[in-house]
């Protein structure tokens, strides 16, 4: 996480200890029980998890969605799909065409500005991105995941909360000639969008509403996206004509 510079106490605290075998590891919440896991890579998913569960209890206020959140020319250009759809592997693609960034892996939207507030996590890769967007030597491989810190990205961090632009909806179709990207309409785009609320039960009407006023308060894409450089021209492009057309620009 990136953090601002701030002599401050911290709002959550954890400790990490040896577990009961050399390999294993505990993970303790202030006031809470331990958690053991098998690895480093287990210890930081948990990690990750109890800070999410937390954020959303403290913050019932925002809408979070499992999404990135890039940004260009102030405006936010949210990225949305489901484990494995390609959302991180985008995300790192697009700050290499101009994009700063926001978020990786949680969005938090307040419904009534339409503004995204900023979560600095590291990216997240499930697999190695192209050669043409190689990664830093900071890279963090343990196993399963790779982790990019944001303090290494290949564009500024964004820390302060920046109005929404427009909305894709990933869907990794490797098998594709060419990525398409299609505007859609607040119907399908809501639709889609709901199945990435994390505390939708939270709001009004179970996050029906949360999720239809940011469908039709900005242009939404479905994106099947296939190579990445090709995936994030359309997406660049898609996302320039949005803004211009709009008239939240």
């Amino acid at each position: 996480m990136a953090s601002p510079e701030e002599d401050s106490p911290p709002d959550m605290e954890f400790s990490v200890t040896s577990g009961e075998t050399s390999a294993s590891l505990s993970l303790v919440q202030r006031g809470q029980a331990a958690q053991a896991t098998v690895d480093s890579s287990d210890l930081l998913f948990l990690l990750e998890k109890q800070i999410t569960v937390e954020l959303q209890r403290r913050r019932a206020d925002l809408f979070f969605l499992h999404a990135a959140a890039i940004v260009l020319r102030g405006r936010v250009c949210l990225l949305a799909a489901e484990s494995g759809g390609g959302k991180s592997t985008t995300t790192w693609g697009m700050l290499h065409h101009g994009f700063d960034y926001l978020t990786d892996e949680l969005s938090p939207v307040d419904t009534r500005s339409m503004r995204v507030f900023p979560y600095p996590h590291a990216i997240c890769l499930k697999r190695q991105p192209p050669d043409s967007y190689p990664l830093p030597p900071s890279a963090m491989h343990l196993g399963r995941t790779i982790h990019i810190p944001a303090s290494s990205l290949p564009s500024a961090t964004v820390s302060e909360p920046r109005p929404l632009g427009a909305v894709f909806l990933l869907k990794y179709q490797p098998d594709l000639p060419a990525p398409e990207v299609r505007a859609i309409g607040p119907a399908e785009a809501g639709a889609r969008l709901y199945t990435n609320a994390l505390n939708a039960l939270a709001h009004t009407d179970h996050g029906l509403d949360a999720v239809a006023r940011i469908a039709e308060h900005v242009p939404c894409f479905s994106v099947s996206s296939a190579a990445l450089p090709p995936t994030c021209r359309q997406i660049r492009a898609a996302f320039e004509q949005a803004l211009a057309d709009s008239p939240h620009a």
